[in-house]
């Protein structure tokens, strides 16, 4: 089967997900509509998204979940059920774990966070941790806009970044006291004046958006880090949605430590 098949199998699925955001979807139901088998589909799903299947629809459901925050005024038990938690306490605990606050606190700041945290048990405790440094290059057809780059354990950008760096643009990035482990580099651009928590259909996020990653990196205590450079692109209807909610204001060109 090509690749092309094979990529036009997966959007099927994800815009079965989307239809189904608040219903139970099961592997098998995934399966069936992509024409694969379920092990085949799991593994073939991965290698195009980056991620698994349960995943990517967890990570759609929040997205929406995110949406509807901001845009409605639901109820955050009327947005729990919605994207399909039957317990708004599940719902809370997984939207804070993955965009870094909760629900309610992710409304009232408009979709916007002061500060991001990192990852519990990253802050530097040798001197021997390295800097990751790096350059972001965004294309001339696309909008200028706030650039932010976090080193994650997965290839989703969501939960809190053992790095961060927001930018006021794209150019040479750094972040610093890198700890030993394997990461992912994922870095995203919303223009100026575009709404801070993009969501939607396959395909219908805001063009402007701009995604890009770098990754696996496998960093050792006391070892230089080769330099990364990380070509923001469009968003696809096959990336991850990027969960995590962005820092403003006096949180611009702050790196994490």
């Amino acid at each position: 089967m090509s690749s092309t098949s094979v990529e036009k199998a997966i959007l099927r699925v994800i815009e079965e997900m989307y239809v189904n955001l608040g219903q139970e979807l099961t592997i098998d139901d995934m399966a069936r509509t992509a024409m694969f088998s379920k092990f085949h589909f799991t593994r073939v799903f991965r290698s195009v998204t980056g991620t698994s299947p349960r995943r990517f629809l967890s990570a759609l459901r929040l997205q929406e979940a995110k949406r509807l925050l901001v845009s409605t005024d639901l109820s955050v038990a009327d947005v729990s059920s919605h994207v399909g938690y039957c317990s708004i306490g599940t719902f809370s605990s997984r939207f804070k774990a993955c965009v870094g606050v909760p629900p309610s606190k992710f409304r009232e700041l408009g979709g916007r966070v002061v500060e991001l945290l990192t990852a519990p048990g990253s802050g530097p405790d040798s001197p021997h941790l390295a800097p990751l440094r790096g350059r972001v290059v965004l294309p001339g057809d696309r909008a200028l806009g706030q650039v932010f780059v976090g080193l994650f354990p997965s290839s989703i950008p969501q939960g809190l970044p053992v790095r961060y760096v927001v930018m006021d643009g794209p150019g040479p990035f750094q972040l610093d006291d890198v700890p030993p482990g394997t990461w992912h580099v994922l870095a995203h651009s919303v223009p100026y004046g575009a709404p801070s928590a993009p969501a939607g259909r396959a395909g219908s996020a805001p063009e402007s958006l701009a995604v890009g990653r770098h990754g696996p990196v496998t960093v050792h205590a006391g070892m230089r880090v080769m330099p990364v450079d990380i070509v923001l692109r469009a968003v696809d209807p096959l990336d991850p949605p990027v969960l995590l909610a962005l820092p403003g204001g006096e949180a611009a060109r702050r790196t994490a430590a």
